[in-house]
């Protein structure tokens, strides 16, 4: 009897297998768009409150959580690459963190509002992966050519 057994529901998550990492491609990308419009909306609260009144865009917050729980459910069903999106997932996660300490000091200083860097690089680096892991059929010929 394994200890996780009735904590993780493994029958279900492995009929579900071929469509997780599509599922993380999609949260990825949605991620990203949430990022852009959480910018616009830090960007309007700084100009009307200042650094009082920049808070976390809750729909990036929401697909954060998403995407780092369906990480965790792909690094069950698939443990190489679901360990490797999960860590780019987490320093997405983590960088996005710190990027809204950084807007709420650029309030604070009456700096200009700069783009969250850190987290689109680490965002783009996640994209590429999860596209590697969710469409892989596509370079799969090519890949197997050359390993």
């Amino acid at each position: 009897m394994q200890p996780l057994q009735f904590l993780v529901p493994l029958g279900p998550l492995e009929a579900v297998a071929d469509l997780i990492p599509h599922v993380v491609l999609v949260l990825v990308l949605a991620n990203m768009v949430t990022r852009y419009l959480g910018h616009e909306a830090h960007l309007r609260q700084a100009e009307d409150g200042g650094d009082e009144a920049i808070s976390r865009y809750v729909p990036h917050t929401v697909t954060s959580v998403l995407l780092v729980l369906a990480t965790f459910a792909f690094m069950i069903v698939e443990p190489h690459g679901g360990m490797v999106m999960t860590v780019l997932v987490i320093g997405v996660f983590l960088a996005d963190f710190f990027e809204l300490e950084a807007r709420e000091v650029e309030a604070r200083n009456d700096m200009p509002i700069e783009p969250p860097k850190s987290a689109l690089a680490a965002s783009v680096l996640a994209l590429v992966y999860a596209a590697f892991q969710s469409i892989f059929f596509v370079v799969a010929p090519v890949w197997n050519a050359v390993v």
